[in-house]
């Protein structure tokens, strides 16, 4: 069944957002036996361009396994695990290092699986079709209401009445809004251009990560080249005074990229992006009266270092559906359950926003003395490879185990 038309009766939960964090947490309450019903406010013939979020990581791949039994491997088959990282200063590399081969077992996942986010999102929503999981495409949320009762959700031209909700419906999310929940934190000038570029499968870039302090070719700025299947993403650090008409227009992305990869590229542009630096996290990640769940960009917004955004979303949702289920089987426990999910994934949180700006303050650092330590650190990699390696890792930010699935590492 694909659709679920508006009723009076009580589902048990209904989940607000057909992203990868909605339809994980609607797969991730079908694994608990519990009927789901997912609103999204667009079509399901959606065109969702660009790459988005790259990275699944390990510990997702595992939540997602666990889940749903064999989407981690389809999600590792169609994906691609670059075997090699390189780290360039100013045109001269100070870091390089390349692993041997791994066949994937499911036991033995690879550290990550890279692939366009609309890649993910198709196979996520094939497994959730294949676990019943009931869809309302072009519904979007007016209102949600929530009470010690239950939730009443005003979305397209009817109301759901549900015992739960899980809000996955992303940064501008109606369902916190609806709660009176706010955001906390900052918002940067400055910003990065993001690009994606079809890779040509007759003569292909190396299969490498490679990020340049400083790029020769872009007047000083930092660039990061990312594979992915089927191609790979151009991420440039613009500097606080550029305008976006010089870097994030598309006839500008094709002036610069040859500064960057072999010219033939700029005419292999797929999608340009760019995004501000955010550091937000939900005061609250549920209602005061326990029946809102908040997860993903919902409840935080990070930026892209580490790629903790979706992994953690995904942490977040397969949390909720959790507590959820623990309240349903214990309804006098319930209030227990769902603050459990709250703290914890909001600390998770924190944790992450946390480790982003630590990579930001790297990134575009205000004090003169990071910037002499990195100048030193590449001046000594050739003699002492460990400021080598402290320069490769420092741009994504401090890692964390997978009991909080805040890790996170390009």
């Amino acid at each position: 069944m694909t659709e679920d038309q508006p009723t009076q009766d009580v589902l048990p939960v209904l989940v607000i957002g057909a992203g990868p964090v909605g339809l994980t947490a609607a797969l991730a309450l079908r694994s608990h036996g519990l009927p789901v019903t997912l609103l999204e406010a667009e079509p399901e013939d959606r065109v969702r361009p660009g790459s988005r979020a790259l990275f699944v990581h390990r510990e997702s791949l595992r939540l997602l396994g666990r889940i749903s039994p064999g989407l981690d491997e389809t999600l590792v088959s169609h994906g691609v695990v670059w075997p090699t990282r390189r780290t360039v200063y100013r045109g001269r590399e100070v870091f390089a290092r390349t692993y041997p081969a791994r066949a994937a077992t499911a036991s033995a996942a690879p550290p990550f699986t890279s692939l366009r986010q609309v890649e993910t999102e198709r196979h996520l929503l094939a497994a959730c079709h294949r676990a019943g999981v009931r869809f309302q495409w072009g519904a979007p949320v007016r209102d949600v209401r929530s009470s010690a009762e239950g939730v009443e959700v005003h979305a397209g031209d009817g109301v759901w009445h549900g015992q739960y909700v899980i809000g996955a419906d992303g940064a501008r999310s109606t369902v916190r809004r609806s709660q009176d929940i706010t955001m906390r934190g900052d918002r940067s000038v400055a910003f990065h251009v993001v690009v994606d570029i079809q890779e040509d499968e007759d003569d292909p870039m190396p299969l490498e990560r490679v990020f340049t302090y400083e790029h020769p070719g872009l007047g000083g700025r930092s660039v990061m080249r990312v594979p992915f299947a089927g191609g790979f993403q151009l991420d440039v650090q613009c500097k606080d005074d550029d305008t976006p008409e010089d870097w994030a227009d598309e006839e500008a992305v094709r002036r610069w990229v040859p500064r960057v990869v072999p010219a033939k590229y700029a005419d292999r542009v797929l999608w340009v992006s760019k995004y501000h630096f955010l550091h937000l996290v939900a005061e609250r990640f549920a209602d005061h009266h326990r029946r809102v769940l908040l997860v993903g960009e919902a409840s935080h917004l990070f930026p892209p270092f580490g790629a903790r955004g979706m992994n953690s979303g995904i942490a977040d949702s397969v949390a909720a559906a959790e507590s959820i289920a623990k309240a349903l089987a214990a309804p006098d426990d319930r209030v227990r359950a769902i603050d459990e999910f709250a703290v914890l994934r909001r600390e998770a949180a924190l944790y992450n926003s946390d480790a982003a700006r630590t990579a930001l303050d790297h990134l575009r650092p205000k004090r003169r003395i990071t910037r002499l330590r990195q100048a030193a650190g590449a001046a000594l990699s050739p003699v002492v490879p460990s400021c080598g390696e402290w320069l490769e890792r420092a741009p994504y930010g401090p890692r964390a185990g997978a009991a909080t699935n805040t890790s996170g590492r390009y």
